[in-house]
């Protein structure tokens, strides 16, 4: 049984299920498929996209048991809030305090005043190419994508921060 404040181990992991990126996070809450996590960057980060992300920046993270994305919400050290970032993946697996999903390249980055981008589509065909995504998995992509979409429009849950 999980409760708040246990750790959990999230991995980061390319198609051919090589590990990208892991850290470790805090459990804030687990409600039925949704996890609700936090962590703190633990050094300065540069990030193509979002420039510097600076040491002890708090992530908030969302990830659902049977959805093609997570979603995490990014504040300063300060608190305020900096952006979301959002990554489309298959959906997670958690076993043993490891939450392990694919990332299918695709992200969305939401700034304060919810303008977005679309984010690595051309990584995404690269990688299409290199790693033969069944058109099934391409679908499910462009679906997660518009799902996301319209979520961050309609500010819904997460998207519902109140400043």
């Amino acid at each position: 049984m999980l409760k708040k404040n246990h750790i959990v181990t999230i991995n980061s992991r390319k198609y051919n299920g090589e590990l990208h990126r892991s850290w470790k996070v805090e459990l804030i809450k687990k409600e039925k498929s949704l996890f609700e996590l936090v962590g703190k960057f633990e050094k300065e980060i540069s990030h193509k996209h979002l420039s510097v992300i600076r040491r002890d920046t708090i992530s908030y993270e969302f990830y659902w048991l049977e959805r093609w994305y997570n979603v995490f919400r990014f504040h300063e050290p300060d608190g305020s809030l900096r952006n979301f970032y959002c990554n489309i993946n298959m959906p997670p697996k958690f076993a043993n305090g490891t939450l392990d999903y694919v990332d299918l390249d695709v992200d969305i980055v939401v700034w304060k005043d919810f303008s977005r981008q679309i984010l690595d589509t051309d990584e995404f065909e690269a990688n299409s190419q290199k790693y033969a995504y069944p058109d099934e998995l391409r679908e499910k992509v462009r679906d997660s994508l518009s799902e996301l979409i319209s979520m961050i429009d309609k500010r819904i849950f997460p998207f519902d921060y109140k400043f």
